[in-house]
């Protein structure tokens, strides 16, 4: 004769079956190893920016030109490893950018040259000159000339580099106009054309 099991003890069966696997799952659970910590490594930080001045070009190897740098362009001025600077302005050289030359043993050349229009232009003969023999002496290479905006001053003594390195008229003129642009002038190209360049053809022999 079969003993029947009541609906009661059925469920409390049921009960101790879940609770037994529930206690199974823990047992195993305290056994297993923590998942190990993988640590990354941190991003790399953001390379550095090279901003060149305005206007600025290689004009030869060891010579660039260039509008006045700012503190932004000082990185990338570093990366030229400067020798000299020719600096073709009447103003003092500010202080920032003293202490920047200072730093990086840069030495700094003046030629007071005035930032005049037309038609009241008097372009110094002379400071030219002593400007050119700075630039073509390779003791002071590399080296940048520049002065405010890189157009006027800056372009006559490349300029008259150019005619140095025996370059025609029209490539002197059409190099200085592409940095020039709308603020061209003929007083300029009149100068450059003028200049006698015959006093200083035995400092040329690096950069004919």
């Amino acid at each position: 004769m079969k003993l029947e099991v009541m609906p009661k003890q059925r469920a409390m069966e049921a009960e101790q079956r879940e609770e037994a696997m529930e206690m199974s799952g823990l047992e195993l659970w305290k056994h297993e190893k923590p998942a190990a910590m993988v640590f990354l490594p941190p991003p790399p930080p953001p390379l550095a920016t090279l901003v060149p001045p305005l206007n600025f070009a290689m004009v030869d190897d060891g010579i660039f030109r260039s509008g006045f740098p700012a503190a932004a362009n000082f990185r990338f001025l570093k990366s030229l490893n400067l020798r000299s600077i020719v600096y073709l302005c009447p103003e003092p050289y500010p202080e920032t950018n003293a202490e920047f030359l200072a730093k990086n043993g840069i030495k700094l050349h003046q030629f007071g040259i005035e930032g005049r229009k037309e038609p009241f232009v008097n372009i110094p003969d002379d400071k030219i000159r002593e400007a050119l023999k700075v630039v073509l002496d390779v003791r002071n290479q590399p080296l940048l000339i520049h002065c405010k905006r890189g157009k006027h001053r800056t372009g006559c003594v490349v300029g008259c580099l150019r005619k140095l390195q025996k370059w025609c008229l029209s490539s002197v003129f059409d190099e200085y106009q592409r940095f020039a642009a709308a603020k061209a002038r003929s007083t300029d190209q009149r100068f450059m054309e003028l200049f006698d360049i015959s006093s200083l053809k035995h400092l040329t022999a690096s950069h004919c």
